[in-house]
């Protein structure tokens, strides 16, 4: 699959969700240099989602909000990852929008 290439231009945002597939990551960091709110390196090279107070989420398949103001970076971010493992997707219906399984 293919991942959209800009954030939607809509009026009506609406509440999206990330999390990182650990089985896929590369540890390259991209995604932490994109959006450092939203995505950490832990110590085992993998990168993960952060909460809203900073936490590393380390469960697998782990979500944290996208903060609207950050959307963008983190398109970017699942556009560039060399393992694809970045999974935007609608908080609603889970179906998601940016990442390798993206529609």
């Amino acid at each position: 699959m293919t991942v959209q290439n800009e954030a939607p231009a809509t009026g009506v945002e609406e509440a999206l969700e990330v999390w990182i597939d650990q089985d896929l990551c590369t540890g390259d960091g991209i995604c932490a240099q994109y959006a450092p709110e939203v995505f950490e390196l832990d110590i085992d090279g993998l990168a993960y989602v952060k909460s809203a107070d900073d936490e590393l989420l380390q469960d697998n398949g782990a979500t944290t909000p996208v903060p609207l103001p950050l959307l963008q970076d983190v398109v970017d971010s699942a556009k560039e990852c060399p393992g694809d493992c970045i999974h935007v997707r609608r908080v609603a219906d889970k179906v998601e929008v940016y990442g390798p399984d993206a529609e």
